[in-house]
């Protein structure tokens, strides 16, 4: 299993949206490096929500219910269906990961208009230190 971060700007689609569907075709990827990482998404990987404006953090978490595919309404992108895990308790804000300085060569930090990428095991680790994920 795998793991990924997909930012959306809440105004757009915020994981209350996610919440209420239970379901959703996660789209709108355009980028070829984040596609290139949609394309690698198997069922069973945990996709993190993170909210990318107003007060940039994570918010939850969704699991990859699809197959990859091409985007069959923009012959640049790729999508894959996702559902609803939970929402977090308290957010995790960007803020809150660059002080750690534990990921400063993560692309999150590196790359911040990257809209789809990976997950590097030690984010995970940290995460589940701090109770936010749970072990599987």
């Amino acid at each position: 299993m795998a793991y990924f971060l997909a930012k959306t700007d809440p105004e757009t689609y915020a994981i209350e949206q996610l919440e209420q569907e239970q379901r959703t075709t996660w789209d709108g990827v355009r980028n070829a490096q984040a596609v290139r990482f949609i394309q690698t998404m198997k069922p069973g990987d945990t996709m993190l929500i993170y909210h990318s404006m107003g007060g940039a953090a994570l918010v939850g978490e969704a699991r990859v219910i699809s197959e990859p595919r091409p985007d069959e309404h923009d012959s640049k992108s790729w999508v894959v269906d996702v559902e609803f895990v939970r929402r977090f308790a308290t957010p995790v804000t960007l803020r809150e990961i660059k002080e750690t300085h534990l990921f400063d060569d993560w692309s999150l930090i590196r790359q911040s208009r990257l809209s789809t990428m990976s997950v590097p095991e030690k984010f995970v680790e940290w995460l589940r230190a701090k109770h936010i994920l749970e072990v599987r």
